[in-house]
């Protein structure tokens, strides 16, 4: 049976801490791939070694074509550098060229934009992705899961991002219906 590849990637600093957890919750079963800025490529190598890390720098990597057959990727957090880029086609280093490839070869591409409030050029660069199927999923809660602590949060999210990714979970308490 062919092992479900997935690509995790990183830019930008602030929330880079639910990217490596998105990373580190993804079931065993799953063959994972991350590319994240250099500055905190050394400290992840050395904690994380069951995963494939990729220099972003490294446009010929092998998750860089399509031919390698990634299933999807999510790049959490996203910057708007990096969503205006993917927007505009722009493919400078391996996250935007693998999202580039996440497009052109209509696989599933989740973006989590980090910053707020979104200005309108990042609203019509997320909407024209989002017409194209990208998903635009950024980091944002509910309260109906009754979450009772940043961890909690963080399973929230990281939840509902497997959810779009069609991973089984049970990170976070899902919406019921009381019966009266």
């Amino acid at each position: 049976m062919k092992k479900t590849k997935i690509i995790i990637a990183t830019s930008g600093a602030s929330g880079i801490n639910l990217g490596i957890k998105t990373l580190r919750l993804l079931p065993e079963s799953i063959e994972k791939h991350f590319i994240m800025s250099q500055n905190s490529q050394i400290v992840l190598s050395k904690e994380m070694s069951e995963v494939t890390i990729h220099k972003n720098n490294d446009i010929s990597a092998s998750v860089a074509s399509g031919s390698f057959g990634i299933d999807a990727m999510i790049i959490v957090p996203c910057s708007m550098n990096t969503l205006a880029k993917i927007s505009c086609g722009i493919a400078d280093n391996l996250i935007t060229r693998c999202a580039a490839v996440m497009i052109k070869e209509q696989k599933k591409l989740i973006l989590a934009p980090r910053e707020m409030p979104f200005s309108a050029i990042a609203l019509q660069n997320m909407y024209k992705l989002s017409k194209l199927g990208i998903i635009i999923a950024p980091p944002v809660m509910a309260y109906y899961s009754q979450q009772q602590s940043l961890d909690d949060m963080e399973n929230f999210i990281i939840g509902k991002w497997f959810d779009l990714l069609g991973i089984k979970n049970n990170l976070y308490k899902r919406w019921q219906v009381e019966e009266s």
